[in-house]
């Protein structure tokens, strides 16, 4: 088999069947609240779960990364849901009946994570490192295990929904929108995760069962609002424009990207490596602070949980505005290396600033840094996925970007780890808390101007030249 027998095939009567409609706007919106409701989630994850089991259950940063991580790392999984989702339909339809009971699991499994979260505090509190608390650390780990596979059974089928329902003239439009409502749903997810912590919002100090209140009605509460989402988002919306049956059911997308195919097409060639280098290392440094953000509010600016918490619609709000504005203001007048560059030192500067708030206690210069960071961050986002679309052949797209996607997923999962041992680290080297979290955040920092030194080796012109022809070799050898 070659490349060649990978194109779309077009049944013969294609011609005299009845084509679904053109999405419309309110049903794209509608699509967005799918995402909006991911958001929320990760608000909850990533905003509420680290910093309560760093701060208020004094458990390790490090075990907090990596079981915090671990749903990030089923990533992989995403290829089986997504050839499950092609070859299996449920209830019916190809992409909806997968994305319902994912988003049943991944709500549920959320709550029942927080149960045994105050598990592994009580066990640490009254036994101390014993097998019991091993034990329920365990089982905080296979929870998110099975939180990052119901995430996968329903994200991948819903990437896959959205190519199935478009075409290539609206298809950037329905991606535009429908990501843009995913930092839409963090800042949401912060604001509504403030308000409904309120009972441990006093500044002098919380007792910890008005925290177990307060944390168990958010995970009862917010959950149910993001299934309602999920079946708000998408019931009715395949039977009525999927136009997969009339498409051929063999395409490169990345739900068919296999692991191992990822790493060989990753290391095709020396710019394909330098490019996946460069974005690796850039993602790390980009999201190492996730694990201990949170934390560093509540133990150098002594702010509350639900404080804390807000603390992701300010950078929410910036990289809102740069995925918003720079992809018509910024990348066409600079060019897209030079867009990274800058969006590089501006997450450095952001770094700095947070360490400097820290030290003066200048709750507004925090503020203002986490602002700084998410414009930042949209920046570095919208032209790095500008320059991954140079650097893809257009034989393989699907296989390229869906190789990159697994990456990026992978470079998430190491990322938070990465943060939480810094903070580790940091604590054993020094008796000042504030160092330990300056570590994390001069690391980053660090990274980021790596980071510029891959992208100045990362040549456009070298890869076009020569990538085609090694993927188009990797991908009949696999096929074969």
């Amino acid at each position: 088999m070659t490349i060649e027998d990978l194109q779309i095939e077009k049944p013969d009567d294609i011609g005299n069947q009845k084509l679904p409609p053109k999405l419309n706007l309110f049903t794209i919106f509608r699509l967005g609240f799918y995402q909006m409701g991911l958001g929320i989630m990760s608000v909850l994850t990533l905003g509420v779960l680290n910093r309560v089991m760093i701060t208020e259950l004094v458990i390790p940063a490090t075990i907090v990364a990596i079981t915090l991580s671990l749903y990030q790392f089923m990533a992989p999984a995403r290829v089986w849901f997504g050839q499950m989702s092609d070859a299996k339909p449920l209830f019916g339809q190809h992409r909806t009946g997968y994305m319902w009971i994912g988003a049943v699991l991944f709500t549920l499994t959320a709550f029942f994570a927080v149960q045994v979260m105050w598990q592994v505090g009580d066990s640490l509190a009254t036994n101390g490192w014993t097998n019991p608390t091993y034990f329920w650390i365990g089982m905080l780990g296979l929870m998110f295990i099975i939180y990052g596979l119901a995430l996968s059974a329903s994200g991948t089928p819903f990437a896959a929904l959205l190519v199935d329902i478009s075409d290539e003239d609206n298809r950037s439009k329905v991606v535009g929108i429908v990501w843009s409502m995913l930092m839409v749903g963090i800042i949401i997810g912060a604001i509504t995760s403030s308000i409904l912590l309120g009972d441990s919002c006093d500044e002098g100090g919380v007792p910890l069962e008005t925290v177990k209140a307060s944390v168990n009605s958010l995970f009862i509460t917010v959950p149910a609002i993001v299934l309602i989402f999920a079946f708000v988002a998408t019931v009715g919306v395949e039977q009525k424009y999927s136009r997969y049956r009339s498409r051929s059911t063999i395409a490169n997308r990345e739900d068919k990207i296999t692991l191992g195919t990822t790493l060989k097409i990753l290391t095709a060639n020396r710019q394909t490596g330098l490019f996946f280098t460069f974005v690796f290392v850039l993602i790390i440094s980009l999201f190492m602070q996730d694990a201990v953000l949170e934390p560093y509010g509540g133990e150098i600016f002594s702010m509350p949980i639900c404080k804390t918490t807000i603390l992701n619609a300010y950078s929410g709000m910036g990289t809102l505005i740069g995925l918003g504005t720079t992809g018509f203001l910024v990348v066409p007048r600079l060019g897209k290396k030079n867009s990274l560059k800058v969006g590089c030192v501006a997450t450095t500067i952001s770094f700095i600033l947070i360490v400097m708030s820290g030290f003066t206690g200048e709750v507004s210069l925090f503020k203002g840094a986490l602002f700084l960071y998410g414009l930042a961050a949209g920046l570095t986002t919208t032209a790095s996925l500008s320059l991954m679309l140079d650097l893809t052949v257009a034989e393989t797209a699907g296989t390229f970007i869906g190789a990159w996607g697994l990456a990026q997923a992978m470079a998430r999962g190491l990322s938070t780890v990465i943060g939480g041992a810094a903070l580790d680290f940091g604590r054993l080297l020094f008796d000042v808390p504030m160092f330990a979290y300056g570590l994390v955040f001069v690391l980053a920092g660090v990274g980021m101007i790596l980071s510029i030194f891959l992208l100045n080796r990362v040549n456009v012109r070298e890869f076009q030249d020569n990538a085609s022809t090694a993927i188009a070799t990797i991908l009949e050898g696999e096929l074969d």
